[in-house]
């Protein structure tokens, strides 16, 4: 084992990390639950729990302007590029709608996937030379993967690397281009994703 999640006996995955391995993907989910925000602060003990409902499916309604987050809480319907007929518009409206009450829930799964990582980085301790193994299963495993694929759409979005766009011009970098950690880091995390969902279906 190392380098790629692989199934355990009994279910679940795991790998082996290295201690600058530990270190970058601690890193990274961090950054991640600093651009997602901090969550909704707990409402009061004697709160009207009518009232606390409501304002729970209070959200936004516009798209976020950093590319990275319309990345993750993409429009559902139409977004800004939509055109300006009156389907667009209604288009538009649907979206604002379906932002309005889903988007705060979104966005607490995917700082309790962040930090899920976080907590299960925090509880490795690598001997010396030697790599930590990390086994998730369960809940933790879904969790792992939730918060890889945020990971890889961030740097994706930092990249402008988009679904339709091969960017292999950005695979043959040269090592003092200054997006090369980045492409190398995206490319990793694609490894890990993959393994790990290959764990889940059986594949591997």
């Amino acid at each position: 084992m190392g380098g790629v999640f692989e199934p355990l006996k009994g279910g679940g995955a795991g790998i082996a990390l290295e201690e600058i391995e530990v270190s970058i993907l601690r890193s990274l989910a961090v950054q991640l639950l600093e651009l997602i925000g901090p969550g909704d602060p707990e409402p009061e003990p004697d709160a009207d729990p009518l009232a606390a409902l409501f304002a729970a499916s209070d959200g936004p309604t516009e798209p976020p302007s950093d590319p990275a987050l319309a990345r993750l809480f993409p429009d559902a319907y139409g977004g800004p590029e939509t055109g300006p007929d009156a389907d667009a518009e209604e288009l538009r409206a649907h979206s604002a709608e379906f932002r309005r009450f889903t988007e705060n829930d979104l966005r607490s799964r995917k700082r309790e996937d962040a930090l899920a990582v976080v907590r299960s980085l925090d509880g490795l301790r690598p001997a010396g030379e030697a790599a930590a193994v990390l086994e998730v299963d369960g809940e933790l495993r879904l969790r792992w993967l939730g918060a890889l694929n945020d990971l890889r759409l961030t740097i994706a979005a930092r990249l402008d690397i988009t679904e339709d766009d091969e960017s292999a011009v950005l695979f043959r970098l040269p090592d003092d281009d200054p997006r090369k950690p980045m492409v190398m880091a995206y490319l990793w995390l694609g490894g890990l994703q993959e393994t790990l969902i290959e764990t889940l279906t059986g594949t591997l």
